[in-house]
């Protein structure tokens, strides 16, 4: 597996992009070109370059030491820092953090609160519970408040809102940003409305001056209406924050929050069978193409990490899996949380299929192929090869929590 190739698609973006603030950064150094006049020129000035003595220059900064991956870590710390000392307002977002973690409808919504906030408010994310984010400061939030305690495990919406009535009555804040999904934040956002008798702006699509728009009749059409202070925004609703860091400082509540008599009773998650969810509905897909050989290993793999599976239109033909298994444009279109593409080249009514989708890892051997350039994270080399390393990987994790637990 040593011969497996990880590629960052983050940085290949920031490298093509002339305009973003790290581009410098992420060219490689140029040591020689050829001239006008076809001579071959060097950089005499460059690290490692030998002049005429013999004599090889050394770079005595420790820049160079580490390789890319020190560079790359240098520079994201010289993204630079945004700071409010003194907030003259704020602005509030309660991201869904499904998993722990910001979605991308999650840095959306604070792309347009970092919009709202403008240079003199601050940004503050309410996060109820343990989570596992740790780019808090790169997302665009400048003050950080976590409502931690029993009380708001599980699914405890009255017991949320208890909470955010808490944070309204200390902060104040000019808006409430929500996002308009069905993991949590469009029903927490209509009960916190009814909480604090504001009529949200729901499915809200973009905001420009005082006015906010947002998708009406079935969603075939825009309603414009004045900007809400409560706003129920759909994702893509702004671009996420990428040129700024900001500070994350941890904030409290003054007060305790109280406990209400909840008549909702959490009996917890309920383990159900991934090949019963829906395609649509579904938020990790493993989905298998013409380069999948081995189609008993695909199903194993599926059924280790637990997840629904899936095919592109060639895997279908050919009867590989059903019909209703088809993702595509052609098919079912899906917004899955981690989207798994194996032996997928990456057609383009394939692409369309899960251009909603929060995460896409490619498994595939063409380094070049139209799925390896979308996906977030690619494994170049044998499907395969990898699929068994990734059932030993799963069945270790699992193996060392049962003895943890034990």
């Amino acid at each position: 597996m040593s011969d497996i190739i990880r590629r960052d698609p983050r940085a290949e973006w920031i490298a093509r992009n002339r305009l973003h603030p790290l581009h410098a950064a992420m060219q490689p150094v140029q040591h020689s070109w050829m001239g006008p006049n076809g001579v071959i020129r060097k950089n005499v000035h460059g690290v490692g370059f030998i002049g005429p003595n013999g004599i090889k220059r050394i770079d005595r900064s420790g820049a160079q030491q580490g390789g890319a991956s020190k560079r790359t870590a240098a520079a994201e710390v010289q993204l630079p820092l945004h700071q409010v000392p003194q907030p003259a307002f704020y602005i509030s977002v309660v991201p869904d953090m499904v998993g722990g973690r910001l979605s991308s409808h999650d840095r959306d919504l604070l792309g347009l609160a970092h919009q709202l906030a403008g240079t003199d408010g601050a940004v503050l994310a309410v996060v109820f519970g343990e989570h596992k984010e740790n780019a808090f400061a790169t997302a665009g939030v400048d003050r950080l408040l976590v409502l931690e305690g029993e009380a708001f495990s599980g699914y405890a919406p009255e017991q949320r809102v208890q909470g955010l009535r808490a944070v309204d009555n200390q902060f104040n804040p000019r808006h409430w940003l929500l996002p308009d999904s069905r993991t949590g934040g469009g029903e927490l956002g209509r009960r916190l409305a009814a909480a604090l008798g504001e009529r949200p702006a729901t499915r809200v699509w973009q905001v420009k001056g005082e006015e906010c728009i947002g998708r009406a009749g079935a969603g075939l059409q825009d309603l414009a209406r004045p900007l809400a202070r409560l706003i129920l925004a759909a994702a893509e609703c702004a671009e996420p924050v990428s040129e700024t860091r900001h500070e994350a400082l941890p904030v409290e509540l003054s007060t305790s929050v109280a406990r209400s008599l909840s008549r909702i009773e959490d009996l917890g998650a309920v383990a159900v069978d991934p090949g019963a969810i829906p395609m649509a509905e579904a938020e990790f897909i493993f989905s298998g193409g013409n380069g999948v050989k081995d189609w008993a290993l695909f199903h194993q793999t599926a059924a280790a990490l637990g997840a629904t599976e899936g095919a592109s239109r060639v895997a279908v033909d050919d009867g590989f899996m059903a019909r209703d298994r088809q993702v595509g444009a052609s098919g079912t279109w899906v917004t899955a949380r981690v989207y798994v593409a194996v032996g997928i080249s990456g057609a383009i009514q394939h692409l369309q299929g899960i251009g909603a989708c929060d995460k896409v890892v490619a498994i595939n051997l063409d380094p070049g192929c139209d799925m390896i350039k979308r996906a977030d994270l690619s494994v170049i080399g044998d499907s395969a090869a990898i699929l068994q390393a990734l059932i030993a990987a799963v069945e270790a994790y699992r193996n060392e929590a049962k003895r943890d637990a034990a």
